[in-house]
């Protein structure tokens, strides 16, 4: 896998952006911001440490998809750890097969900054070679759309 890592600058408090970019308040605010990765996108489960938590949407045939996950770590504002398990496929959990092992223990880390009412939202993504143009150009657009959110 590959490590790589996107930045943005959100001038809104980091409880705000936190909230925002979670949907711990209001869950839609989740899926506007990653509505750039899939139009469907949502999760299933909660944000709490060493919980479970489904990161799926449904494909163009209409099934449910994404990925199973586990919650490694969420310190409230600060920093949210996210452990790639499986994938959904047909609505399906899968833990295991070649198509789980290439993205197994993969994580996405979010490290959230505030500096004078500017929040800085780091995140550290570990990838597979076959999504590298895929999140190189969808993330920053997602970003985008978390900050406009955020700085309404």
């Amino acid at each position: 896998m590959k490590k790589i890592q996107f930045k943005v600058s959100i001038n809104a408090p980091v409880t705000k952006v936190y909230d925002f970019m979670l949907g711990i308040k209001n869950k839609s605010t989740y899926e506007q911001w990653t509505a750039l990765f899939n139009p469907t996108s949502t999760y299933e489960g909660t944000w709490d440490k060493g919980n479970k938590i489904l990161f799926v949407g449904v494909d163009e045939k209409g099934e449910k998809g994404g990925m199973v996950s586990k919650i490694v770590d969420n310190i409230l504002n600060k920093f949210v750890s996210i452990q790639h398990c499986g994938l959904v496929q047909g609505g399906k959990e899968i833990t295991e097969g070649p198509d789980v092992e290439k993205w197994a223990n993969g994580l996405e880390n979010y490290t959230f900054e505030e500096n004078n009412g500017t929040t800085t939202v780091t995140i550290d993504l570990d990838i597979t070679e076959d999504f590298l143009d895929y999140m190189n150009e969808s993330y920053p657009k997602a970003l985008a759309k978390l900050k406009e959110i955020c700085e309404k």
